[in-house]
């Protein structure tokens, strides 16, 4: 696929790591977590691993060292807990997302289990929640990415065509979504997963962040 093929008219972006980075708030769900259950924190490139195991449902037990049904539970609440605090927008968010609404619909999908609202609150809080149309998180779907679910019921909503959309994300299930829907995938490198594992998962793009966008959708 060459750029002048890249021809849109809506974008789905991922939230964490690819408009949002949630690193911090990864760093210290795991810390808050490891320290509750007596357990010595463990080295950095760990505790980025559980969220990217929890994500492609992977057993992290290995890292725990616990039940994991119980190191899941604990993880979640406080990541909930202290994102809106530890999160903050990738650089040069505002101004692409303001350059992109101006010609295309944009929309988020998440895999947060939580109402939209809350969401769209913390979009509010760095000034992004006016440019979306469109907000689906893992509580308005049966399947969660990589399930095509999230991704059709924001189109849906945009009222465009699937095949006119592009998915943008920084993981590998965020491209096997959009391939599994029909649309455009373009990869970030500004979240958990590194260019090698983005390869593997073949997009139509990988970029350094959403800043790069614009340029692929002229």
């Amino acid at each position: 696929m060459t750029e002048a093929e890249l021809s849109v008219k809506g974008v789905l972006f991922d939230l964490d790591g690819t408009i949002l980075d949630t690193t911090p708030a990864y760093l210290e769900a795991a810390k808050l977590t490891f320290q509750t259950i007596g357990q010595q924190i463990p080295e950095y490139t760990k505790m980025l691993e559980i969220p990217k195991r929890i994500e492609r449902r992977l057993p992290i037990d290995d890292l725990t060292k616990m039940e994991p049904k119980t190191f899941l539970e604990a993880y979640i609440k406080n990541f909930y807990r202290v994102a809106a605090s530890k999160t903050k927008p990738v650089p040069r968010v505002a101004e692409t997302l303001e350059l992109l609404s101006r010609k295309v619909q944009l929309a988020v999908i998440t895999m947060r289990f939580m109402p939209k609202e809350n969401v769209n609150a913390e979009l509010r809080q760095h000034n992004l929640d006016r440019y979306f149309a469109s907000i689906v998180t893992a509580l308005d779907t049966i399947k969660p990415k990589p399930s095509p679910e999230a991704l059709i019921k924001a189109v849906a909503a945009m009222d465009v065509q699937m095949c006119d959309c592009v998915i943008v994300g920084d993981s590998v299930i965020d491209v096997q979504a959009g391939k599994a829907a029909g649309a455009k995938t373009v990869a970030v490198l500004s979240g958990l997963y590194s260019r090698a594992e983005l390869v593997e998962a073949q997009p139509n793009f990988i970029i350094n962040d959403i800043s790069e966008l614009p340029k692929l959708l002229r």
